[in-house]
């Protein structure tokens, strides 16, 4: 297991930047990968059902394809160590059983309790609108983004979150099904070449209300 450069709360939140050029020497194994990524998993989701769905681009040839789809943020795919596709599958509840049957195995809750809870929620899965699941998967996608950003931190690398890309063409290029995976963002990763500037940020009393 990887050593995380840090456990410090504040500095890995008050320290993220969005960073734009990065170091090309910098690469992440795939064993620090599945540790950053394990780690961003452990955020929540709609009736646990995890709808995220990652496609680590890092070789050239990878990136090469990634470039034409991304082509205001050139710096972060040529530079990074590797851009992180974050998808949401629109068909999650087939993995049901895979969760909810694991967790009773592993003594986290009785069989009769997911039992109840997929008769509660099955029919809702069924009969849920397309634009409806896209809603929930993004919200869901939002959640575990930031958290490997977060956990990017945690381990010294640096990351940016990118929204401008061809959304519509992402998914196919890589030979996903793109009716079935909703494009949630793209997250480049690496060690930055220089520092991110500070940002501003409204202050409470501009954004949050007590009643």
């Amino acid at each position: 297991m990887t050593k995380q450069k840090t456990n410090d709360f504040n500095e890995i939140v008050k320290g993220r930047r969005s960073v734009k050029n990065y170091d090309p020497a910098v690469k992440i194994s795939k064993q620090e990968m599945e540790e950053i990524l394990a780690l961003a998993t452990t955020a929540p989701s709609s009736v646990n059902m995890q709808p995220w769905r990652f496609l680590v681009i890092e070789s050239p040839e990878a990136k090469a394809k990634l470039a034409p789809l991304a082509r205001f943020n050139q710096n972060q795919v040529k530079t990074s160590a590797a851009v992180v596709a974050v998808f949401g599958d629109i068909n999650n509840f087939e993995r049901f059983e895979e969760i909810y049957g694991k967790a009773v195995v592993e003594g986290h809750m009785p069989l009769e309790v997911k039992e109840g809870i997929y008769s509660s929620f099955a029919g809702y899965f069924e009969n849920i609108s397309r634009a409806e699941m896209e809603d929930v998967v993004l919200v869901d996608g939002g959640l575990v983004s930031m958290q490997f950003m977060l956990a990017a931190r945690a381990f010294g690398y640096d990351t940016n979150p990118i929204g401008g890309y061809e959304k519509d063409k992402i998914a196919e290029a890589f030979g996903l099904d793109k009716e079935r995976y909703v494009p949630v963002m793209l997250i480049s990763i690496g060690k930055a070449a220089d520092k991110g500037h500070k940002s501003v940020r409204l202050p409470i009393d501009r954004v949050a209300q007590w009643k």
